[in-house]
């Protein structure tokens, strides 16, 4: 955490985190943890055997959840579609395997991509994660659009609004539906649905979490695309229920103040790192091109 806030201290035009950065924030979770392992490990017991039975495979989609099979038109800025072999596409393979080992050792499956202010990528980011933890084999992978007031990630796919999770809040039905499959991704997809009156009381209600509850035990990844952390309360609900949290911020335009009061609003015990959106990557990418798709790039084909 301390790289974060030491990055606070410095001027706006120094705020320059990108994927890899972010990473290195994990790094610095990972630590503890990791030491924990190898004292406990010595003790004959084995924290990574615990993870994974922690999350057991869960049971056949096919029989517990009914889900409907749509075809998309991706926007061209879901990189993990449309230019798998870029290297905005190599740096999400990047995160999602920075992410897996970090669920070695700690309790991480909900995962809430959120920022401070509207317009800096979250939802991008948000559908190119889950793209991209999905193309691990045997990893059930749940996308779901968490802004319920101004929803648009069912447009990235191509969709027509659909019906989602605001019609199982409203309704007495204890049956999760409303859950879409998207096959040529590997991904599942639970829409934000019609536009409520009352988002926030419809989230504190107790079926959010109900809904939570069941969709944790069928999947083994779930990331939620949130509404900003301001000026708007929903995405505190979101993050109790989440967790771990990555904050998106837009370089040349969220500001110092306004990042440092949606971190004073963010549980920093779930904070796994700070992204950056529309970084200058020329360095790397002129890197990219002269060597071509690295080595872990090859791998996640063939995961």
């Amino acid at each position: 955490m301390s790289r974060l806030f030491e990055a606070l201290q410095k001027s706006e035009p120094d705020l320059s985190f990108d994927l890899p950065l972010a990473m290195q924030l994990t790094d610095e979770l990972l630590k503890p943890a990791e030491a924990e392992s190898s004292q406990k490990k010595s003790e004959g017991f084995d924290p990574s055997r615990r993870a994974k039975q922690d999350f057991a495979v869960a049971p056949e989609l096919d029989q517990s959840l009914p889900s409907v099979p749509v075809t998309i038109k991706p926007d061209a800025r879901l990189v993990c579609l449309t230019e798998k072999d870029s290297l905005a596409a190599e740096k999400f393979r990047f995160l999602a395997v920075r992410l897996r080992q970090l669920q070695q050792n700690r309790a991480v499956k909900k995962l809430l991509v959120t920022s401070t202010i509207p317009e800096e990528g979250k939802s991008m980011i948000s559908a190119n994660l889950a793209l991209s933890l999905a193309r691990k084999k045997r990893q059930r992978v749940l996308l779901i659009e968490g802004d319920l007031r101004r929803p648009t990630l069912y447009k990235s796919f191509g969709l027509t609004r659909l019906p989602g999770a605001s019609e199982w809040l409203k309704s007495g039905s204890n049956e999760v539906r409303n859950v879409y499959h998207i096959e040529e991704a590997g991904l599942w997809f639970l829409p934000a649905g019609s536009l409520p009156e009352n988002p926030m009381e419809l989230m504190q209600s107790g079926r959010l979490a109900e809904l939570m509850e069941q969709l944790t035990v069928w999947f083994d990844w779930i990331v939620i695309d949130s509404p900003p952390v301001l000026p708007l309360a929903d995405t505190s609900v979101w993050s109790r229920l989440a967790d771990g949290i990555l904050l998106v911020a837009r370089e040349g335009t969220t500001r110092k103040r306004e990042l440092q009061r949606g971190l004073d609003t963010l549980d920093h015990s779930k904070l796994l790192g700070l992204v950056l959106n529309s970084s200058d990557s020329t360095d790397q990418s002129n890197y990219y091109q002269r060597y071509g798709p690295t080595q872990s790039t090859a791998q996640a084909k063939t995961e």
